[in-house]
């Protein structure tokens, strides 16, 4: 398996390649000839430091020739690629016990650092009892042959806020099935141009913007997120020539904050095919503010590409594919409970009447092809009819057969070839709407932080101990909404409480502390329901709870 998406490696095409953003504004460029070659020998020297067909190969490696040659070298020695996040801003200690965490689990054959890195790679292999020392990335003398792949091509660790990360099992027809359908509905051209500031080790930089153009030798703008946030008008400017990319929705807002008008002077902007928008729900104010910013040089709001998707599916699961402005639906939060269907207030596709839409507005994110079944379903797994609102389950071949080693998610499960994501979402108008996590987890700045590890800082810094207090997610469209509820009547704890999630989640998320006796409803296990108490609360049921 995995030729697709090698084949590159022995047929590469001279002609093309990728141009990787430089600290000074400029590009270098290597073409696909002399990667291939790099990659080859960075190959030879994995396979002389022992590593086989299967084994997993951890990397730690900044966004650079290096890492592109090295990442290929892996899957040219017919190894699984298992690629960890540089420190970004965690503070050292914290960086090391997470990557030790993933180290733990996914036994690597080897570790990969790079020079700057490999002081935090050997302190998080010794945590973890990993033997030996990290590898530098280095070239043999000779080119090696491509070697037979094991059965998984990647694992994706998909990171909480804390507690074990869990790494998905992406097998080489799992990518090779998402790869095709991202290219599809795309409409991904041969020679077509991609740019991106994506990081690599996130399914939706490293699949949808790295990995699927690579595998079709197309040309390739690079940019590291740092230099995106350095100088957002740079990744625009690339859009003169390249026709695809990919961002959460908050990149699109921050361009409109931050670029001016006269850096584009004189942009043509109008062979721009396709701005893919996802990893967290999408606000059609973020789309608006940014369509504004362009429009004069040529965007248009057709280009918007609203996707759903999860390292679980191995990445995309929907994207709306037809040239049309998304379509933005304003859901009754009121209606919001499981199996019931959604009432839609307002609807709007994508235009300056959107302007300001942020919390409680959502984005349809296109109808599933027929390669990729999507349903939706109640508490009991049966299948939901259009308008109602239950949890998305995805089937078909990009469905990943689940986590490595053995380790399981609060909310995601694999069951009978199909992922149940977690998420809650409704098909409205054949387009699926996506609202997030169902009660267990929310996403902060595209990261799922998860109500328990809240609930253990809640339990100390209230003194209320954890047998005393539910967190819920509530799934209101495009509001990050926790609900505590607590069984006291004391609500001295209250104030420092809503300081340590504001802290914790930023200010936009919305805090509703619920107190009074006999609210935490627990199931036969002894887990608090969490989506049933928010769905009594909201429908009156709960008897003496007092809503601070």
């Amino acid at each position: 398996m995995g030729s697709a998406l090698r084949e590159w490696l022995e047929k590469p095409n001279s002609e093309r390649g990728v141009h990787l953003a430089a600290d000074d504004g400029g590009w270098e460029y290597r073409d696909y000839g002399d990667l291939a070659s790099a990659a080859r020998r960075t190959a030879a020297a994995l396979i002389e430091e022992g590593v086989r067909p299967g084994d997993v190969v951890c990397m730690i490696l900044p966004t650079d020739f290096t890492c592109i040659e090295t990442y290929y070298a892996v899957w040219a020695a017919g190894a699984t690629v298992c690629l960890i996040t540089p420190p970004l801003f965690q503070d050292g200690d914290d960086y090391v016990a997470h990557v030790a965490a993933i180290l733990r689990q996914a036994s690597p054959a080897l570790v990969i650092a790079s020079k700057d890195l490999s002081e935090y790679a050997a302190r998080a292999m010794a945590e973890a009892g990993v033997e030996g020392r990290p590898w530098r990335p280095r070239q043999a003398a000779d080119e090696a042959e491509v070697q037979p792949a094991g059965e998984l091509a990647l694992l994706q660790f998909t990171s909480g806020s804390s507690g074990a990360p869990r790494g998905v099992m992406v097998t080489w027809a799992n990518l090779e099935a998402n790869s095709e359908l991202i290219a599809r509905t795309a409409g991904y051209e041969d020679g077509d141009v991609v740019a991106t500031w994506l990081p690599l080790y996130h399914d939706m930089g490293l699949i949808g913007t790295f990995i699927t153009p690579i595998a079709r030798q197309g040309m390739l703008r690079l940019m590291r997120p740092d230099h995106f946030i350095r100088d957002p008008a740079r990744w625009i400017r690339c859009f003169a020539e390249a026709a695809h990319t990919a961002a959460p929705p908050f990149a699109y807002a921050y361009c409109a904050r931050r670029v001016k008008p006269e850096q584009l002077e004189g942009l043509d902007l109008s062979g721009w095919k396709m701005a893919l928008i996802g990893a967290e729900p999408i606000d059609p104010h973020a789309l608006e503010v940014f369509a504004q910013l362009v429009e004069p040089y040529g965007f248009s709001r057709t280009m918007f590409k609203p996707a759903y998707g999860m390292a679980e599916t191995t990445l995309l699961v929907t994207m709306d594919s037809e040239p049309r402005p998304p379509l933005a639906v304003r859901p009754d939060p009121d209606s919001l409970s499981f199996g019931e269907p959604v009432r839609i207030l307002e609807q709007h596709r994508l235009g300056p009447e959107l302007l300001g839409a942020k919390a409680g507005w959502v984005v349809g994110c296109g109808a599933p092809e027929s390669d990729v079944p999507v349903s939706i379903v109640d508490d009991e797994g049966r299948e939901l009819g259009e308008g109602l609102l239950g949890e998305i389950v995805v089937g078909g071949p990009s469905a990943c057969p689940g986590y490595y080693a053995g380790a399981e998610a609060k909310s995601t499960r694999f069951m009978d070839g199909k992922v149940y994501t977690g998420d809650a979402g409704f098909f409205h108008e054949g387009q699926l709407f996506v609202l997030g996590r169902m009660g267990d987890s929310i996403k902060v700045r595209g990261r799922s932080v998860y109500v328990e590890d809240i609930e253990a800082k809640i339990a100390e810094v209230s003194g209320l101990g954890k047998g005393r207090i539910a967190a819920v997610a509530v799934p209101d469209a495009g509001r990050k909404g926790v609900a505590l509820f607590a069984e006291t009547q004391d609500e001295s704890w209250a104030d420092d409480v809503r300081e340590m999630l504001r802290r914790r989640l930023g200010d936009d998320v919305e805090l509703t502390i619920i107190v009074g006796t006999g609210l935490i409803h627990r199931t036969s296990s002894g887990k608090p329901r969490r989506r049933y108490m928010w769905e009594r609360l909201r429908a009156g049921k709960m008897d003496g709870a007092r809503v601070l």
